[in-house]
């Protein structure tokens, strides 16, 4: 999709009505300064420190199985219903006609790669009370006798940058019934806004509609896995390739599978920043295990050899009581 781009003021005005609810909690992840955290194997935050780069795996290997489908069934149920469905798609007839083909040619053109090429970093909002011990849930979920937790600033989630291709997004924790009301909260943005959405082009409309489409695919979990604050930074070689990213394999709990890796390194004239280790880290936590003073050792060593100030005092260790 090489189209030109609106002008930043226009851009602005796009997400405000297609993608307001990821905006809304990215201004309150600003206002607040808030954290994120990644949580891994010790291995994996190794390689992390050392190589300077994060992994990313695609959807087929992600914890949850259904990770792609919920959203993609939510999106169906929401788009094929007869009363707000049906309202969505007469309020983009009446600003573009045809467009509803044209948009559900494309996302139908594309929608086998959400599942087949796109990859995946996750991350979570960190809260101040989970500084010292991390979450227990996601212990559970992702130490597996030697975890590791990187506390990190969030200035590159909220950058504005198409430095690397990748993009960061919130998770939005909805059932179809939840969906449906975004959907409704989108339709009513479209129609009051509809003025301004006619005087687009119509690669721009249909653009944004897609891109709409495919974040709340992507990034669409059940309620039940709320409590995990995720975010999470997407990226799809076959929509829009970066060199930067380099594509490797790597075994990962015993499953060889294609990764790609994005280099922690800034692109201040691209808009991407703070994202070297030294600038970016707040803080590691070592997660409940047998052996926390060699672990915490080594990776003091690491951070120092990585140019991070005050290594010594950036390592903590978790006390949760969990049995590895």
């Amino acid at each position: 999709m090489n189209i030109e781009a609106p002008m930043s003021e226009d851009l602005l005005r796009c997400q405000q009505i297609f993608f307001a609810r990821a905006l809304r909690i990215t201004e309150e992840v600003k206002k607040q300064d808030a954290r994120f955290v990644h949580y891994t194997s010790a291995e994996a935050a190794v390689s992390i420190i050392r190589n300077s780069e994060l992994w990313m795996r695609k959807t087929t290997v992600m914890n949850d199985f259904m990770e792609v489908e919920h959203g993609r069934e939510c999106l169906a149920a929401a788009y094929h219903s007869n009363i707000i469905g049906a309202r969505f798609k007469m309020a983009l007839e009446a600003i573009s006609p045809g467009i509803c083909k044209e948009v559900e040619k494309t996302f139908d053109a594309w929608s086998q790669t959400f599942v087949d090429n796109t990859y995946i970093a996750c991350f979570s909002i960190h809260d101040k009370s989970e500084d010292s011990y991390g979450r227990l849930s996601m212990w559970r979920a992702y130490a597996g006798g030697t975890g590791v937790a990187f506390v990190i600033k969030n200035t590159p989630f909220v950058s504005i940058s198409d430095a690397l291709k990748v993009y960061s997004s919130p998770v939005s924790y909805l059932d179809e019934s939840g969906f449906l009301h975004e959907m409704e909260s989108v339709t009513n943005s479209i129609v009051k806004e509809s003025e301004f959405l006619k005087s687009l082009p119509s690669e721009i409309l249909i653009a944004n509609i897609f891109t709409m489409f495919r974040f709340a695919v992507l990034c669409t979990k059940h309620p039940g896995f709320g409590e995990e604050k995720e975010w999470r930074a997407v990226y799809n070689p076959q929509l829009e390739f970066s060199d930067r990213i380099k594509k490797d394999i790597a075994v990962i709990q015993g499953v060889p599978q294609t990764i790609m890796k994005i280099p922690m390194v800034s692109y201040p004239d691209e808009g991407m920043l703070g994202a070297e280790l030294p600038e970016l880290l707040d803080h590691i936590i070592i997660g409940p295990t047998q052996y926390p003073d060699v672990i915490r050792e080594a990776f003091v060593d690491m951070l120092a050899a990585a140019g991070v100030t005050d290594a010594n005092k950036k390592v903590v260790m978790s006390d949760i009581p969990l049995r590895c």
